[in-house]
């Protein structure tokens, strides 16, 4: 079932120009898709089938005129472009080429209202700001069918993505059949439980969640074992390559190497350093650059991917590299000696720079993720910038005159837990901020990695309302109305709700983990997306059917636990949100002594720990005075932070809390737990509420982090009132 919209008022993307005229127009069975080129037959029948999909109205592709016609306008000079005319029950797409006439397809499918089959009459000229507009989808941690992937294709074409970039191997699976190499998917492809299934179906259990279990027929029994896991044939890699090229899209494989790849290293002789090989501190065993049969290993693998995937770019990974092998490897070192390189970044680019070649010399260009950078790139290469805290990575990247995908963590990485801004955040991104050269800003990309996404409705829930924003911004690039594109981002829930496509039902307005009042409080809850109904609980159990429907302002006057849970109109639940009210006086406050100075003692522990109370266990590093609640420039690698001093609230009132870290972090304010984001998670932001008096409050974040971090303080009074960082004071 593909994506239905209804009106011009509902555009997602929203298009550069739309003139909306009198009247609409009607299509009943019988209706055709013409094409006046051969080379637009598959346009014409994907249009065909995805209309009749919508609609239920039977349309047929025909050669020549049609109810809608298809065709190609060589005038335009932007690659994507497309015009679209509604009128007197006849439609008309005119693309610059297959692609453009993919894009009006796309937004007449959006304007369909699916009751009547009717389209309001519009001209719409249109045109995309970035040629890359990707996806990413990773089915190494957890595997999608084939019928699965094509479904994902379905949804985000008609979000005009024209890119999907196929994450095939990792550490946790092979999933792509090299001839070559059968074992790489015989044993590769399969696997007991791991700590990423675990978590998945701890989660399942208490969230009663069934999105978190993985389905049944990812499962077979091999030699007396449950094993997890599945692979695509090479002829089904083309099936899906050919279904995504008929829908605009292509698809980029990423063979991850030479770290990530322990699921080759591992039943292979001859490709990792050591005969033993595993998981060091961080990383799994990489492949070893200093032996020839490594390398050609790697080249033989990509020259079965490369006959698959028609497209000039593949993507060669190069991130997160476990170094450590390397400096004790004799064939290593042996290599670095040779060549004249002075350390083991180096030796990767040298790896990378012979994969690039072998590329070239296959008629393909080459993607890696940033931090091919480390140890120089060719100009030829592009990058995916993904780590949010290496933001020199574009600036260097472009300066070389690099093209640059730009897909932050933070920012773009959808698997990660949403929060309040999240959606915000994205719509107005700049995503040329880092870029010394805005022109080799090549696009955006989202990214789904699985490691908690066990199944395609777990996927889907992750992507959208975010993915909505992604479009928006890779086909305007500059975006300052977000409340208009709040009712749009409405109006496309309604009909991702009529279709089945589960997604993540926004945060209530203003939601906060704890709120905070003196005398009593009204619940109020409010959403962005109508069609949801809301149940709660009061006793910490997880909502069912069967709990109390919140139906409007519940009065509070005791220390109340909420646990509310979304449900879709067919039913389908969503995760819980759960909020604390608390009744409180306002706690007494110090008189400032004389003594205080500027900022907070911020004290650096050399901390791998998992929860933000065993920091001050590990060996004390360094002590810094920070003018906010951040991390110290000098404070790097693990990081354990414990941040103490003072804040000065100007009157009587209730504050909040707005904490955001990546991983954990908690606050509490006059020794009072006011925020836990502890334990380990990507960049999530939450807010807590404290009635205070005037006066200086003792003040405490503990926030660790192992891999570029996230941290952030806001506080606000009640009538939305920032408080400057200058009322903030250590002894």
């Amino acid at each position: 079932m593909l994506f239905a919209g209804a009106n011009v008022n509902n555009f997602v993307p929203q298009p550069q120009k739309v003139v909306v005229q009198n009247g609409v127009s009607t299509f009943a069975d019988g209706s055709t898709v013409g094409y006046s080129r051969p080379e637009l037959k598959a346009a014409a029948e994907y249009a065909a089938h995805a209309l009749s999909d919508v609609t239920g109205v039977k349309f047929r592709a025909v050669k020549g005129s049609g109810s809608v016609t298809l065709r190609l306008n060589k005038k335009t000079t932007v690659e994507g472009a497309y015009t679209l005319s509604v009128k007197s029950n006849k439609a008309s797409i005119a693309g610059d080429g297959y692609n453009g006439v993919i894009n009006g397809i796309a937004t007449l499918l959006q304007m369909f209202d699916p009751k009547t089959n009717t389209i309001e009459n519009a001209t719409i000229t249109d045109a995309p700001a970035y040629q890359w507009r990707g996806m990413h989808i990773d089915v190494s941690r957890h595997f999608l069918t084939v019928d699965e992937v094509k479904r994902v294709i379905d949804v985000i074409a008609s979000y005009k993505f024209n890119k999907l970039h196929w994450h095939l191997t990792d550490d946790q699976g092979w999933r792509i059949e090299i001839k070559r190499y059968p074992l790489l998917t015989e044993k590769g492809a399969w696997r007991t439980h791991n700590e990423q299934d675990r978590i998945c179906l701890a989660r399942a259990k208490a969230w009663d969640n069934a999105d978190m279990v993985m389905p049944a027929d990812r499962y077979r029994e091999i030699d007396g074992k449950k094993m997890y896991g599945g692979f695509y044939t090479q002829e089904q890699i083309k099936d899906v390559v050919a279904y995504a090229g008929e829908r605009g899209i292509d698809v980029i494989p990423e063979i991850d190497m030479p770290g990530h790849m322990l699921a080759a290293v591992s039943n292979y002789d001859g490709v990792a350093c050591f005969a033993e090989t595993g998981w060091g501190n961080t990383f799994s065993s990489p492949v070893c650059p200093g032996k020839d049969s490594a390398l050609e290993f790697c080249k033989n693998i990509y020259k079965e991917i490369i006959p698959l995937f028609p497209y000039e770019y593949v993507h060669i990974g190069g991130d997160e590299v476990a170094k450590e092998n390397w400096e004790k490897c004799p064939d290593c070192q042996a290599r670095i000696k040779a060549l004249g390189l002075k350390n083991e970044h180096e030796l990767q680019s040298w790896f990378i720079d012979q994969m690039e070649h072998f590329f070239t010399q296959n008629g393909k260009k080459m993607i890696g993720w940033d931090e091919c950078i480390e140890g120089g790139i060719s100009k030829t290469t592009t990058i995916s910038w993904w780590r949010s805290w290496a933001k020199d990575a574009p600036t260097i990247a472009t300066k070389q005159g690099n093209k640059v995908i730009v897909m932050p963590n933070h920012r773009f990485y959808l698997d990660n837990d949403e929060d309040q801004a999240d959606l915000q955040n994205i719509y107005t991104y700049d995503v040329a901020e880092h870029a010394a050269d805005p022109s080799l800003v090549f696009g955006v990309q989202g990214a789904l990695w699985s490691e908690r996404i066990p199944t395609i409705e777990r996927l889907f829930y992750q992507a959208f309302p975010r993915a909505f924003a992604i479009a928006e911004i890779a086909w305007r690039k500059q975006n300052s109305d977000f409340d208009a594109f709040k009712q749009r981002v409405a109006g496309q829930m309604v009909r991702l709700n009529s279709l089945g496509i589960n997604y993540r039902i926004p945060n209530y307005d203003n939601f906060k983990v704890l709120r905070a009042f003196v005398d009593k409080a009204e619940v109020n809850l409010s959403s962005l997306d109508a069609t949801a109904v809301t149940r709660y609980t009061t006793d910490g159990s997880i909502p069912n059917e069967n709990s109390p429907l919140y139906t409007g302002a519940i009065t509070v006057t005791e220390n109340t636990l909420f646990t509310f849970r979304n449900y879709h109109a067919n039913g389908h639940p969503g995760d819980c949100y759960r909020t604390r009210y608390e009744r409180q006086e306002y706690g007494l406050s110090f008189l400032p002594s004389g003594n205080e100075k500027p900022g907070l003692k911020a004290q650096w522990y050399d901390y791998r720990g998992p929860i933000c109370s065993d920091i001050e266990s590990a060996k004390f590093m360094k002590q810094f005075i920070v003018n906010d609640v951040t991390i110290p420039d000098g404070a790097k690698n693990n990081i354990g932070l414990v941040i103490t001093g003072y804040i000065n609230i100007p009157a009587n009132d209730v504050y909040t809390f707005s904490l955001l870290s990546d991983d954990g972090s908690v606050l509490t304010i006059d020794s009072r737990l006011v925020v836990d984001n502890d334990k380990e998670h990507s960049a999530l932001q939450l807010a807590g509420e404290m009635a205070l008096s005037k006066g200086l409050h003792p003040i405490c974040v503990k926030y660790f982090d192992h891999n570029g971090g996230i941290l952030q303080l806001t506080v606000t009074d009640s009538r939305g009132n920032v408080l400057p960082t200058e009322g903030l004071y250590c002894h």
